[in-house]
């Protein structure tokens, strides 16, 4: 069965999602996919399974992120 806490974190995933998908910008749907990524993290810390959490922060949350926000910087925005 699952508790509150974990409910919790995944309505918070959801919402993160949602909102990714629902913004203009990148930049901002980059930091919300982080957040979702950091989310999850903790999601499967609460169930358990600690290693999956750990890669998941590692390399969703922080890698991943960063080089996200690496590409977007590098690109310029053209506007006519």
């Amino acid at each position: 069965m699952i508790d509150g806490l974990a409910l919790f974190f995944l309505v918070l995933i959801i919402v993160c999602a949602i909102a990714a998908l629902s913004t203009p910008d990148l930049l901002v749907a980059v930091v919300l996919f982080g957040a979702f990524s950091f989310f999850s993290a903790i999601f499967f810390a609460i169930m358990g399974a600690l290693d999956v959490a750990f890669t998941e922060a590692a390399v969703g949350a922080v890698i991943t992120t960063v080089f996200f926000v690496a590409a977007i910087d590098r690109t310029s925005r053209r506007s006519e």
